[in-house]
């Protein structure tokens, strides 16, 4: 998978996908649609589709392995706790969608109607879509070049029937690739809320979710703060805390005051979680009083707090 040049202009600069660096990129026509070509028609229709998606959320993380889709199903599952909320969990992860095993959906296959094609729904409030969802095994391999994973976005974002939706988590690989330039490009138009970022305490990561954030800025995707994951682990028997992942440069605590960018909290190690993604359950329903429990919840807060900070004015929103 190619990454972003060091030197990309940005989707939503004049150069884009007419600079010298973006010769030979996958996403060079889709950027260059936003430049003064023919523009994608794509955009203005998914536009209109997410009139009723109020609040659009990326999670994204610059290395793998980090629990970014673990996150993304939690987000999912502590907002859909009210039953007033409706809630949709996109799994853009085209080539290693993990999210239908977390949410407990494995097996299950998308129908499609006059209205377009149906998610999942793990409750009643709560539905997710992925390509997991269309392929004939879970062991299937995802071989895909750029464009075709950009069509495949494209139709989640346009053709699915999400209906009157409070918030869209959109569940995104590692890296700053195909699937994050098509989804900024696409979602542009209808206003995304911004960015969640995850990372572990260690250099190694924190390396990579710099460049996240940098990508971030450079196609002007609002950042809403970075979750530091699997941030120590206390002995359920000595109650003495260890750093599985030691902060050898201050951890994301210090990266995001350097940054200037939100540090959201800290998500504590707990062998619970990996158990309930594991068996498809909420690690919520797992351990309602446990330390990693009330960091995601403090988490989830201060997300909905920020998404209604950024709710643009004068839409045709879901409750407004």
């Amino acid at each position: 998978m190619e990454e972003v040049p060091h030197d990309c202009p940005g989707v939503s600069s004049a150069q884009a996908g007419r600079g010298a660096s973006c010769q030979g990129c996958p996403n060079q026509g889709l950027c260059a649609s936003g430049a003064g070509a023919a523009p994608d028609p794509a955009i203005e229709e998914i536009k209109e589709k997410m009139k009723t998606v109020k609040h659009k959320i990326l999670v994204l993380s610059g290395k793998g392995g980090v629990g970014k889709s673990t996150f993304s199903a939690h987000l999912a599952h502590g907002l859909a706790e009210d039953e007033n909320t409706q809630v949709a969990l996109l799994d853009i992860d085209i080539c290693g969608p993990s999210i239908p095993k977390i949410m407990g959906l494995e097996g299950e296959q998308v129908h499609q109607s006059g209205s377009g094609w149906s998610p999942v729904f793990l409750e009643d409030n709560l539905g997710v879509m992925s390509v997991g969802f269309l392929l004939s095994s879970p062991d299937d391999a995802v071989i895909w070049r750029g464009p075709k994973k950009n069509g495949m976005i494209k139709q989640f974002l346009r053709d699915v029937d999400w209906g009157e939706v409070d918030y869209l988590v959109v569940d995104t690989p590692p890296g700053t690739s195909d699937e994050h330039l098509s989804a900024v490009q696409y979602l542009a138009a209808a206003h995304i809320d911004g960015a969640v970022i995850i990372t572990t305490p260690q250099e190694v990561s924190l390396q990579d979710v710099r460049k996240e954030i940098n990508f971030c800025h450079k196609v002007k995707l609002p950042i809403i703060g970075v979750v530091e994951n699997m941030s120590g682990f206390t002995c359920p028997k000595c109650q003495k805390e260890s750093q599985i992942f030691p902060p050898t440069t201050g951890g994301a605590e210090v990266m995001c005051q350097d940054l200037k960018v939100p540090l959201l909290g800290k998500v504590p190690l707990d062998p619970r979680i990996g158990k309930s993604c594991d068996k498809g359950e909420s690690f919520f329903a797992e351990a309602p009083d446990s330390p990693a429990t009330l960091a995601y919840r403090s988490i989830i807060q201060r997300i909905q707090e920020s998404c209604s900070l950024r709710q643009p004015k004068g839409e045709n929103l879901v409750g407004s």
